[in-house]
């Protein structure tokens, strides 16, 4: 397999987690949630060279066993973005394609659609898909994101966005799939300028009232292109998520996920 030599699909993968202690290590059907990503990554986007930014032996370990390629970086970083900063200044890839080490299901469309918008000039690129129910919309977990008509983020937010006035501010799900309200997916693309620029820029203030780093980004004027994606996402933040993950393999063939 030739590799395209400009963009690297970069995962940072830290072992520290708040609601979820190793959750990278967690083992699901026998295998880690980490190494699941590994291989899925492999699978469906083999195209790109694939690294893992890690901050913990613990991590490189298994991944190395498994013949994936890491890069030690610092246990000090405040954010996934910052890893990616510090891992690129040894590889210096062009394009960086950001996904995260707890996206068991991504696939080659949206990671191909995240390089597709960085080559094409956006700095700074991410996902979204639509909502399809109240739930998920009022669910704080659930970032949502509002664009302009030129398809870039004008506002990311744990709340439910927009508000909808005329109807109390409760949407029916018929409103939620009219394309007005999108559920944001924690996965990213970056020019390596802009990537280094941004590791560089304080914490913005809207940044860490939401505990969302990509409104570092727009605080600071620039521009991030989103990309929408009907393919089905789920990202483990929880044991619950890990369940329900696990619940699904069982359920399907996991060649068909």
């Amino acid at each position: 397999m030739k590799y395209d030599p400009e963009t690297v699909i970069l995962v940072p993968a830290r072992l520290a987690s708040t609601r979820f202690p190793d959750k990278l290590l967690h083992k699901i059907r026998g295998r880690s949630l980490l190494l699941r990503v590994a291989d899925r990554i492999k699978k469906e986007a083999p195209e790109y060279q694939l690294l893992f930014a890690v901050d913990d032996a613990r991590l490189e370990s298994p991944l190395k066993e498994n013949g994936f390629e890491c890069i030690m970086t610092s246990s000090d970083h405040k954010s996934g973005t910052d890893r990616l900063a510090e891992a690129n200044r040894n590889i210096g890839a062009r394009y960086i394609i950001n996904v995260q080490g707890d996206e068991p299901l991504v696939t080659g469309n949206q990671i191909r659609t995240l390089a597709k918008l960085v080559q094409e000039g956006s700095p700074m690129a991410t996902l979204a898909s639509v909502f399809t129910n109240q739930e998920d919309f009022f669910d704080i977990n659930q970032v949502k994101v509002v664009m302009n008509n030129a398809g870039e983020a004008l506002y990311f937010s744990r709340n439910p966005i927009p508000y909808y006035r005329d109807a109390g501010g409760s949407p029916s799900n018929s409103n939620l799939v009219q394309h007005l309200s999108y559920r944001h997916l924690g996965m990213y693309s970056y020019q390596a300028d802009f990537l280094e620029k941004f590791a560089s820029l304080p914490q913005g203030r809207l940044e860490q009232l939401e505990r969302l780093e990509q409104l570092r980004a727009l605080e600071d004027g620039y521009k991030i292109a989103v990309g929408i994606t009907s393919d089905p996402s789920v990202g483990i933040d929880t044991p619950e998520d890990a369940k329900r993950y696990e619940q699904m393999l069982q359920r399907f063939s996991e060649t068909n996920l």
